[in-house]
């Protein structure tokens, strides 16, 4: 398809009346008279070779290509005005707009407070705002990139979009710090026998492979969907759960645990924050990039010696 024949007019109507389903409320939606969007919705028509929306009684169904095009076309929408909006200089000082990070709640934990510090210092009018990634960010994660400007993941679950490293993490394990069955230190027989809290979604895959390589299979009784939840489902139980220690050092103090070391050779974790190409050249999100980079390497890497006890 040539690209320099399309009107780019049409991605707009196409979105509005896929979500709207009414001929007329999609012209309302985009500004136009209901007599240039029905002209509009037969071009589409005619591009796709496919009816798009039906008439069932009073109202609209969408097609099997509708409804495949609702939400691409919605990206498409979102990923044309992230071009558009791109600048060619960016002064933060003066600057008004907002920035959108997706991430898990460990990376909004450890990063937010410092990097939202660094903005109200530095970029007074700009706004941040931090949302629970989607497990598509991990199935499409170029589809997910394309309407956000970040996602703060570790290395090891996405690849082949541009990264700049944070800083660096270790796993620990959690216990109640009343478990009636451990004592100072973990064993691989304990992690192999007790029961099991863990975080649900695909981001803490890298701890379950390693558990995987140390032939432990885990006996998961609890699942949570953030990790600042995992220290109160351990509390008052004989469950495990391996966090990370920077989040871990939170918990002692918050919830009654114990943080112990792992008892195996855990692959520290490392941060990153993955971009979509397209915003490599925009100078307002190459300040971001450096800022998020900045403010993560003032976090440092593990630190050293052995976890606290709470």
């Amino acid at each position: 398809m040539n690209l320099s024949r399309l009107d780019l007019n049409l991605v707009v109507a196409l979105r509005a009346l896929l979500e709207e389903r009414n001929v007329t409320h999609a012209g309302e939606r985009v500004g136009v008279s209901q007599p240039a969007m029905s002209a509009a919705l037969s071009r589409l028509r005619r591009h796709f070779g496919d009816e798009l929306l039906t008439r069932v009684g009073n109202a609209y169904t969408l097609t099997p290509l509708g409804a495949a095009l609702r939400d691409r076309s919605a990206t498409a929408c979102d990923l044309l005005d992230r071009v558009f909006s791109s600048q060619a200089e960016f002064d933060p000082a003066t600057a008004s707009r907002e920035f959108t990070l997706l991430g898990s709640d460990y990376g909004a934990a450890v990063l937010g407070a410092p990097l939202s510090r660094a903005l109200h210092e530095e970029a007074p009018g700009i706004r941040l705002t931090f949302q629970q990634a989607p497990p598509a960010a991990v199935e499409s994660p170029a589809t997910v990139l394309s309407t956000v400007d970040g996602l703060l993941m570790p290395h090891g679950i996405i690849e082949g979009f541009p990264a700049t490293d944070l800083f660096q993490d270790r796993w620990v394990c959690l216990v109640a710090d009343d478990h009636p069955d451990v004592g100072e230190e973990l064993s691989l027989a304990d992690l192999a026998r007790l029961p099991w809290a863990v975080y649900q979604r695909p981001y803490d895959a890298p701890a379950a492979r390693q558990l995987s390589m140390s032939g432990i299979t885990p006996h998961v009784e609890v699942s949570v969907h953030t990790f600042q939840l995992l220290p109160y489902v351990v509390e008052g139980t004989r469950r495990v759960a391996m966090i990370q220690e920077r989040l871990a050092r939170r918990a002692a103090g918050l919830a009654a645990v114990r943080v112990l070391e792992c008892p195996f050779a855990a692959v520290p974790v490392q941060e990153a924050m993955w971009w979509h190409p397209v915003h490599t050249q925009d100078a307002a999100h190459i300040w971001l990039r450096e800022t998020v980079t900045r403010v993560g390497d003032q976090l440092g890497g593990p630190r050293g010696g052995r976890p606290p006890t709470a």
